[in-house]
C-alpha cells in the first residue's frame, strides 16, 4: 500500500526524522490560511499523487509548457495562484504515463536553503536477505539516470537483522554520503530511526529522494516515499486508516475485497489464473504470440465460486479487454469450482469478447463438462501454447 508524502513525512516525524513544517489541503480556498501558518518567505507547493516524477511533470490541461507539480512560492499570493492552478488537474509524469493522475490535494510547505542533495533509501535486498540502505550524493529529480549511466556512485549498506543499525553501518552511511560536521552528526541519529520506523511499520520501500544538507548543515528529509506491505496491514491499523483509494485503480480495489491478487496492466486480453508462477507464465506466452496481457489476476488455490464469479467481473469491467483466457492447473484449486464460478459471472455480466479455457488437474472432467453444457460461447485449449495461440488468433 502507497501513501502521499505528508502522510509519510508525518510518519517519519512520529520516529523523530527532521522534516520542515506543512500543511496538507484540499482546496484553493485553504492555500492562505496553511501558507500563513509556516515561517516562510519561501513556500513549496506540492501534488499530492502516488506517482514520482512530480517535479518535471507537466499539467494536461495547461499545455506542455505548464509548470510542473512541484513549485516554489516566495509570497502568499504566488502559493494561492499555484494551488488554484493545480488542484482539480491532471498531472502527467514518467511514473503515470499519458493517462496522468488528478491532483486532489497539495502539501504546502516551509522552504528549505539547500546546500546539498542526496538520495537515500531502505527496501528488502532479496539478494543478502537484509535490509538495505541505498545511498547516493547525486540525489534529486535524475537519480534513474544515476542508476544507469554512473552506477559505482549508488553505495549499498545492508543491515544484519539481529543487529540493527550499528554505529559502524551508521559510519558507512555517512562516508558514502560525504557528511561532516554536523551533518554527519545528524546522519549517526537519523539512519537507525529511519531503520526502526522501516521495520516496526513493516515498509516494503523507503525512498528519501532528496534528502537534503541544508546551508547550517543540518540534515533534513525534504521528500519522502513509503510503501507498506500489504500482508501486513492488519497489524496497522494506524497506517490502514491512511489508504487512499482515489489513487489506486478501482479494479484492484475491488478484486482487495475478495482477497484476489490482481493489478491491472495496458493490454488487450484478460487473464484469469491460479497461482502467481503459473499467472506470469501465461502473460509471457501471450506477449510471445504478439499480444499484451490486461492484467495480472491470481485467484489462489483457495479461491470459491464466489471468488472466481468476481474475478471474472473484474476482467470485464475493463473497456480495454478484448479476449479473455482462463488458464487453471487445479492442485487444491478445483476446476469444477472455476468451471462453476466462470458460467454463473457469464451469466450476470454477459460475454461479449471471446473466452478461451484451458483446465487441467483437479476434477478436471467435471469442470469441462460444466463448461460443455453451459450452453456458453466458449472455446476449449488443451494445454497453456494452445490457449494462448486459440486467444490471441480471436482478438485478432
Amino acid at each position: 500500500m502507497n501513501i502521499h508524502e505528508y502522510q509519510a513525512k508525518q510518519v517519519l516525524k512520529s520516529f523523530g526524522a527532521p522534516v520542515a513544517e506543512g500543511v496538507a489541503i484540499t482546496s484553493a480556498d485553504e492555500a492562505e490560511s496553511a501558507a500563513r501558518s509556516l515561517p516562510g518567505p519561501l513556500y513549496v507547493v506540492k501534488s499530492q499523487i502516488h506517482a514520482g516524477g512530480r517535479g518535471k511533470g507537466k499539467f494536461k490541461e495547461l499545455g506542455p509548457d505548464s509548470k510542473g507539480g512541484v513549485r516554489l512560492s516566495r509570497s502568499i499570493e504566488e502559493v494561492v495562484a499555484n494551488a488554484r492552478e493545480m488542484l482539480g488537474n491532471t498531472l502527467e509524469t514518467k511514473q503515470t504515463g499519458e493517462q496522468g493522475k488528478q491532483v486532489n490535494r497539495l502539501y504546502i510547505e516551509d522552504g528549505a536553503d539547500i546546500d546539498r542533495e542526496l538520495y537515500l533509501s531502505l527496501l528488502v535486498d532479496r539478494a543478502v536477505g537484509k535490509v538495505a540502505f541505498v545511498v547516493s550524493t547525486e540525489g534529486g529529480m535524475d537519480i534513474e539516470a544515476v542508476a544507469e549511466e554512473t552506477p559505482d556512485k549508488i553505495i549499498n549498506v545492508p543491515i544484519a537483522p539481529m543487529d540493527g543499525v550499528t554505529q559502524d553501518d551508521a559510519a558507512k552511511i555517512c562516508d558514502a554520503l560525504e557528511l561532516t560536521g554536523q551533518a554527519r552528526d545528524d546522519g549517526m541519529t537519523l539512519f537507525p530511526i529511519l531503520y526502526k520506523a522501516f521495520t516496526e511499520k513493516d515498509m516494503s520501500l523507503l525512498e528519501i529522494n532528496p534528502l537534503i544538507v541544508m546551508e547550517n548543515g543540518r540534515l533534513r528529509v525534504l521528500d519522502a516515499k513509503v510503501s507498506f506491505d500489504g500482508n501486513a496491514l492488519f497489524r496497522h491499523p494506524d497506517i490502514k486508516a491512511l489508504r487512499d483509494e482515489t489513487e489506486e485503480d478501482a479494479k484492484e480495489i475491488e478484486a482487495s475485497k475478495y482477497d484476489l491478487a490482481y493489478v491491472a496492466l495496458e493490454g488487450d486480453i484478460g487473464c484469469m489464473v491460479n497461482g502467481a508462477g503459473l499467472a506470469m507464465a501465461t502473460m509471457d506466452i501471450i506477449k510471445l504470440y504478439g499480444k499484451s496481457p490486461a492484467n495480472f489476476l491470481d485467484v489462489g488455490g483457495g479461491a470459491t465460486t464466489e471468488k472466481v464469479t468476481a474475478a471474472f467481473k473484474i476482467i470485464t469491467a475493463d473497456p480495454n479487454v478484448k479476449g479473455i483466457l482462463v488458464n487453471i492447473f487445479g492442485g487444491i484449486m478445483r476446476c469444477d469450482v472455476i468451471a462453476e464460478g466462470v458460467v454463473t459471472a457469464v451469466k450476470e455480466v454477459g460475454l461479449k469478447v471471446p473466452l478461451v479455457v484451458r483446465l487441467e488437474g483437479t476434477n478436471v472432467e467435471k469442470g469441462k463438462a460444466i463448461l460443455d453444457q453451459s450452453g456458453l460461447d466458449i472455446t476449449s485449449a488443451d494445454d497453456l501454447d494452445d490457449a494462448a495461440q486459440k486467444i490471441v488468433k480471436a482478438v485478432g
